[in-house]
């Protein structure tokens, strides 16, 4: 009777070890069909998703800023032009200890390699503009190319344009309070900035939509 009651145990061991076996590779085939019909999805799918990702941002290139020159010494560089008026450099005086009144800006405005230099030079008590200028690198120095000295005046940097802004005052009008504007874009052609269009801006009229635009043909 021992011998038979432990041979029963091993009979149903062995059955029950079979059976698992069984599942186990029945469960196996399953998930490998299902893998096949759906096309891979799955788990195995999120490896090469974070690859791709991983290697995308290796490749995508990096932003790579234009050759901005080292920071001129504008008043230096306005001081010292001939070109600019003997009034405007009169004028160009500290404001409080060695702040000059002074804008600097760079960009591309005449395709050179080296960004250009637009430099606006202003009054101290109500920073009106007096002069506006553009440098173009030559060499080891710096040439002008542009100027506008006829107050108030204003020149930045629109797109590769170059935009001068002129204050217009009719007669009694206060230095703060203009009756409009004049707004000029020039583009570097054939070696040299041309007008391109402008655009009258009525401050007196300015609630009624004013602004004409008068394009240069």
């Amino acid at each position: 009777m021992r011998g038979l009651t432990g041979a029963g145990p091993t009979r149903a061991q062995g059955t029950f070890q079979a059976a698992i076996t069984a599942v186990a590779v029945l469960a196996a085939l399953a998930l490998l069909v299902s893998a096949c019909g759906t096309g891979g999805t799955g788990a195995r799918d999120e490896g090469p998703a974070h690859a791709d990702s991983v290697a995308g941002a290796a490749t995508t290139p990096s932003y790579s800023p234009s050759n901005t020159p080292k920071p001129v010494d504008a008043v230096r560089l306005i001081k010292g032009d001939p070109k600019v008026s003997a009034a405007v450099k009169r004028g160009l005086k500290p404001c409080v200890a060695d702040e000059y009144p002074i804008d600097v800006s760079y960009g591309h405005l005449t395709g050179g390699s080296v960004d250009d230099v637009v430099i606006n030079v202003l009054t101290c008590g109500d920073a009106v503009g007096v002069g506006a200028y553009v440098y173009r690198e030559q060499g080891n120095g710096y040439e002008n190319v542009f100027k506008a000295e006829e107050p108030p005046v204003y020149a930045e940097i629109d797109r590769g344009d170059l935009v001068v802004t002129k204050q217009v005052y009719e007669k009694g009008d206060p230095v703060s309070n203009p009756s409009g504007e004049d707004v000029i874009t020039y583009r570097w052609t054939a070696g040299r900035f041309a007008k391109k269009y402008s655009t009258r801006n009525e401050y007196s009229n300015a609630v009624g939509g004013g602004a004409s635009t008068a394009p240069d043909n």
